[in-house]
């Protein structure tokens, strides 16, 4: 077994990735670059990616060292409860290519500012254009930038301002070829990502095997069972000390889908991926997207559970411990990393960055299309060329990268900074899920009902925050999302213009007729989580 930090072999494995990836992205950025490249090509990569292209760049840009470190240390604390954000996910994506995603391409919305403009009016667009920038770039760039330098600095001994510069400008190499570099090393990431976080879970459940002298992975999967029992219960009764962060039911019938409907259907950093494709296809990338993320909680979720079993049974005593002498969960995937034996740790050392970069890379491009064509192109430059705008472009993305690299080290100041930062974040996520769904399918609502709405997203969010602080987040999120579709839809029928309101989308029953193999698909991955939820209720 290896000891911490990368051996030599580490380095050669780690060494083979990184110019593969790179070389393979400069390959199709000078293949495509031979033309002129065109901005939707850029920015959205039209009509060139293939479904399986736009499934691995939607997991690649999903997953990142939150998941790696922090939902791994959550199966350590918490359990496979955890893993509801990945099934109940995969639920959400079908239900994304089934109803939102159509909306999108048939009314060729490309951004998500775009939609608001066409469907409400320019103040709408701007005021969330300017928000998501602002959000994008100085907290969830940041933020990865911060958390990865963080993961690579625990589990390779790599310098913390090294890596963030490393990671910046690696993400940055891949960022600048446009959507469509970024969808096929996509898929080079999430085949890295995989294969090294399976080595990872095999060398976990291993240890457990061979800790109990019963060896075989399947018989360490049952002994994770018969060990850690409230460790495979999917729905949290009250009395657990993690309702607050999964309320039992909450996961499968209640705001869970509003969190994940909201990521998936109307966050530009990750639909993005599928706004260049035709229908059937980008439906399809979607499925293999929602399949991939049945896989994820194999990967992060299951060794953080055999680290819980083994420290219970003696192992990891002192590694598991943080500064102050108390149990770090999150130090359970680092210290699994740390055991793994040459070669195998640089390939799971890869997958982590792999992970990390494919997330700054998404980021980066979605910060580009929203400022280049939300912004430069309605407000400074009406008549760009499209030369023009691939360059402001890629301009965007060195400057906001180097903000990033400039901001992210301050967050060291912070406890928890992750947890910080997501309920920070998804402070809006009712706002903008009520003004979207009944946008799309609720021809009355008016602009003024969706600039209320908007407004009033992050007082009230604040508010139930600190005067019900017993409230679990999740509760709070659908609680407010109810409030706030409740006031759009009474200040869109006090105005008697929302009879004929000319901002309705195009949208017909016909779009809503997945194909055959789609259906299929759907019910296979639907009845895979009914059974999880169903065996591990």
């Amino acid at each position: 077994m290896s000891t911490t930090g990368l051996q030599s072999l580490d380095y050669v494995v780690f060494f083979i990735y990184l110019i593969g990836v790179s070389a393979y992205g400069y390959w199709i950025y000078k293949k495509k670059s031979a033309k002129e490249v065109s901005s939707t090509d850029y920015f959205l990569a039209e009509g060139s990616l293939t479904f399986w292209a736009i499934g691995a760049s939607i997991i690649a840009s999903n997953i990142s060292a939150e998941h790696f470190i922090g939902m791994s240390g959550s199966g350590f604390a918490i359990g496979l409860a955890i893993s509801s954000y990945e099934w109940m996910a995969a639920a959400s994506l079908i239900v994304v290519a089934v109803f939102i995603l159509p909306v999108y391409l048939k009314n060729k919305i490309y951004t998500m500012p775009q939609f608001l403009r066409e469907r409400y009016n320019p103040t709408v667009a701007t005021i969330m254009a300017v928000f998501w920038l602002l959000l994008y770039v100085f907290v969830n760039l940041t933020s990865i930038l911060y958390l990865g330098a963080l993961a690579l600095e625990v589990t390779a001994g790599l310098n913390f301002n090294y890596g963030i510069i490393g990671l910046g400008v690696f993400a940055v190499v891949i960022t600048i070829g446009g959507m469509k570099v970024i969808g096929y090393t996509d898929v080079v990431q999430v085949i890295v990502l995989i294969l090294g976080g399976l080595a990872t879970t095999y060398l976990a459940l291993d240890l457990v095997s061979t800790h109990f002298n019963k060896p075989g992975i399947f018989n360490a999967l049952g002994l994770l069972r018969e060990q850690a029992d409230m460790h495979f219960h999917m729905i949290l009764p009250k009395e657990s000390p993690f309702y607050k962060d999964l309320p039992g039911l909450t996961v499968i019938i209640g705001a869970m889908w509003i969190n994940n409907l909201a990521y998936f259907g109307c966050n530009q950093y990750i639909i993005q991926r599928s706004l260049g494709a035709d229908l059937k296809t980008a439906r399809k990338g979607i499925l293999f997207a929602a399949l991939l993320k049945l896989l994820i909680p194999i990967i992060v979720v299951i060794p953080g559970i055999a680290a819980f079993v083994l420290y219970q049974n003696g192992m990891f005593q002192q590694e598991m411990l943080d500064g102050t002498g108390a149990v770090k969960p999150d130090h359970a995937y680092p210290v699994l990393l740390n055991l793994l034996p040459a070669g195998l740790k640089g390939m799971a050392f890869a997958a982590l960055t792999a992970a990390i970069v494919a997330s700054l890379a998404g980021k980066a491009n979605s910060i580009s299309t929203i400022f280049t064509l939300d912004i430069y192109k309605q407000y400074i430059a009406p008549n760009a060329s499209e030369k023009q705008l691939v360059r402001v472009g890629r301009y965007t993305i060195y400057v906001a990268m180097a903000i990033g690299v400039l901001i992210a080290p301050q967050l060291r100041v912070l406890d928890q900074a992750y947890q910080f930062i997501q309920e920070y974040s998804s402070f809006i996520t009712p706002g903008v899920f009520a003004i979207f769904i009944l946008g799309m399918f609720w021809k009355r609502t008016t602009s003024a009902a969706a600039l209320t709405a908007a407004l009033l997203t992050i007082p009230l969010s604040t508010a139930g925050k600190f005067l019900a602080p017993e409230i679990p987040f999740l509760d709070r999120m659908g609680y407010i999302f109810v409030i706030l579709c409740v006031i759009i839809v009474a200040i869109s029928l006090a105005d008697p213009k929302s009879k004929n309101n000319p901002k309705s989308l195009e949208i017909s029953q016909s779009m809503f007729m997945p194909g055959k193999s789609f259906v299929i698909g759907s019910v296979l991955i639907c009845g895979v989580i009914a059974a999880l939820y169903t065996v591990f209720w």
